[in-house]
């Protein structure tokens, strides 16, 4: 038995990194699992993978685009077609501007990027939630948007990336008003991990991954707990905030699951036990 037998779940972005993350252990506990994702590629690559069990899907892999409200609402209702309900849709689909400063940045750049990181990155998440709305106020489920280390704090990002985090924190905390007593609504801000995050075609940076341009040794060594996180690392918040058993009380609720960053104080790195 797992914490969402059961359960049903959209998310965006579930091709690759936490989303793929997500995906797996989501169904490892248990629940049927929805993807909307923009690359075919890795919507082939999820079809070929997880298939049919038992003659039954618990996969359904839709090829879109967050920024389409008519592709997120296909989304939907693929995952209620297969599985016959939603129990929860997962924002998680963004991209990051690779800290571009306002200073380096043109303004033709800082206008173009806006458009294009806030149209994934807020926009998307705004379209997604409204699409499912009414499939989860049927099933009192959940909604949980990815959040960064950027939502909390700055230099996670440029100005452009830490702005729509800082938005979606108020997309949490406004959609779970709105939407209680039927609907939690809650939030994961993960720190540096491994994954297939792009940056906006319009700054030039579609096939520059994140870690193109952090080290695996550069994220660990800022953070306390000292270890470099895998996706799969972060996946237990979104398990407990589905988990209708495990969190009846938590809506609005931001869990900043950043290793430890927001502890360093003023010795940064240099402090901590060392043994």
């Amino acid at each position: 038995m797992g914490w969402l037998d059961n359960e049903v779940a959209l998310i965006t972005g579930g091709g690759s990194g936490l989303g793929l993350a997500l995906v797996e252990r989501f169904l490892d506990e248990g629940a049927r699992v929805a993807v909307l994702e923009r690359s075919a590629g890795k919507v082939a690559a999820l079809r070929e993978r997880f298939g049919t069990q038992r003659g039954m899907h618990r996969v359904v892999a839709v090829h879109g685009d967050v920024t389409s409200y008519a592709d997120n609402e296909r989304a939907v209702s693929a995952a209620v077609d297969a599985f016959g309900k939603l129990d929860v849709f997962i924002g998680n689909a963004a991209i990051w501007d690779h800290a571009s400063s306002l200073v380096d940045l043109s303004p033709e750049q800082l206008e173009n990027g806006y458009e294009e990181l806030f149209s994934i990155n807020v926009k998307g998440y705004l379209l997604g939630a409204k699409a499912a709305a009414r499939a989860l106020v049927a099933s009192e489920g959940s909604m949980i948007f990815t959040l960064s280390n950027a939502s909390f704090y700055p230099g996670g990002g440029g100005p452009l990336y830490t702005a729509s985090k800082h938005a979606a924190v108020g997309i949490i905390r406004q959609l779970a008003y709105e939407l209680a007593p039927k609907v939690r609504v809650n939030g994961v801000g993960p720190c540096g991990m491994a994954s297939d995050l792009r940056g906006p075609a319009s700054l030039g940076q579609q096939d520059l991954r994140i870690m193109d341009s952090r080290s695996p040794e550069a994220i660990a060594g800022i953070l306390p707990l000292q270890f470099f996180p895998q996706p799969a690392d972060f996946t237990g918040p979104y398990v407990m905030l589905a988990s209708r058993a495990n969190n009846r009380v938590l809506s609005g609720v931001m869990i900043n699951a950043d290793a430890g960053l927001g502890i360093r104080g003023i010795r940064h790195a240099a402090g901590g036990l060392h043994l």
